[in-house]
């Protein structure tokens, strides 16, 4: 071989190597994420999911990326979105928004492992046989928000004690909504107290909603817990403020954002518990392994200025029992 042939194939074959050392790399694996709610106001739960990620080593961009589908409310729309995402072939689908969600993706497969996020009850909803030991492709983060339903209306009776009525409002379209109806029902008559249910699943009839307890005098509203209800907290402290009405929530972002009090889990504690969990799977645990976790630190969060706003005092007894005190 003369030695110009020799260079030139000398310098093909270095051209060559890396574009086939780069086919040979494995493809960038993607997560699936389907959410009820809204992209906007999730932005900082999302951030909690992407750092349970990196501290399992998968960096948004570098090592895993993911596909997101938000349903803003539209729960019919889950399936279908669920459907997308396993036709895309992604490596895992983190579900959030209650049980549906997952069930939704349960649904589309059989196979993909599944990580929810939600304040219902998974095994009553038929997500998992046991919480210790999940079967089949599903695991994930239960905050147990309907299990405290009791407990926020016995707080906010404690703010207003000589509330007449107090309005509990639900999103018809939460699949959880009947059992919200019946658990606060239930609370609402051990406790001796009159509430007025009412239902509200757009952004309109939240404002109608509000209209509803001015013109009935409903002393104060227990709000629902429900994904699409988290994609509007900024309506609700905003109508809650103009209508001069206390209100109960059931995350500390709506005491944040100038709600007058909050009781529950955290979600976005939920969502990093939800990266590590994805991020052990991309690496090859098995669902049975990890089983379902389970909030365990419910936080009371007060927002002073808001009472000041409302006109209320806040009795010191229940002061002495938040976790946190906005001022």
């Amino acid at each position: 071989m003369r030695r110009r042939e020799f260079i030139t194939l000398l310098g093909g074959a270095a051209v060559a190597w890396p574009l086939a050392a780069r086919a040979q790399q494995p493809a960038m694996p993607v997560i699936g994420f389907v959410g009820t709610g809204a992209a906007a106001p999730n932005e900082l739960y999302v951030a909690s999911l992407t750092n349970g990620l990196k501290s399992t080593g998968y960096i948004v961009g570098q090592n895993v990326s993911i596909e997101y589908r938000w349903a803003e409310g539209h729960y019919e729309q889950l399936f279908e979105m669920a459907a997308e995402l396993v036709a895309r072939n992604v490596a895992a689908i983190v579900a959030y928004g209650g049980n549906a969600p997952a069930q939704a993706a349960k649904s589309a497969s059989h196979t993909t492992p599944i990580v929810f996020i939600s304040g219902g009850d998974p095994v009553r909803g038929g997500l998992v046989a046991h919480l210790n030991r999940p079967e089949g492709n599903v695991t994930g983060v239960t905050m147990t928000f309907s299990a405290v339903v009791a407990k926020r209306l016995e707080l906010l009776h404690k703010l207003v004690p000589n509330a007449a009525t107090i309005g509990v409002l639900v999103n018809p379209n939460y699949p959880e909504a009947d059992s919200q109806r019946r658990e606060v029902q239930e609370s609402a008559s051990a406790m001796g107290q009159q509430i007025h249910l009412m239902n509200a699943g757009t952004a309109a009839e939240i404002d109608a909603a509000f209209a509803t307890l001015t013109q009935r005098a409903v002393s104060a509203l227990f709000v629902a817990n429900d994904p699409f209800f988290n994609s509007r907290r900024d309506q609700f402290v905003m109508l809650a403020a103009r209508h001069g009405i206390p209100a109960i929530y059931h995350t500390r972002e709506f005491a944040a954002a100038g709600g007058l009090m909050s009781y529950g889990s955290s979600i976005g504690e939920a969502f990093y518990q939800a990266g590590i969990y994805t991020g052990k799977i991309l690496k090859g645990a098995r669902l049975d392994d990890l089983p379902v976790m389970q909030a365990t630190k419910f936080e009371l969060v007060i927002n002073l200025k808001s009472a000041k706003a409302l006109g209320l005092d806040i009795p010191p007894t229940l002061l002495a029992l938040a976790d946190e005190v906005i001022e």
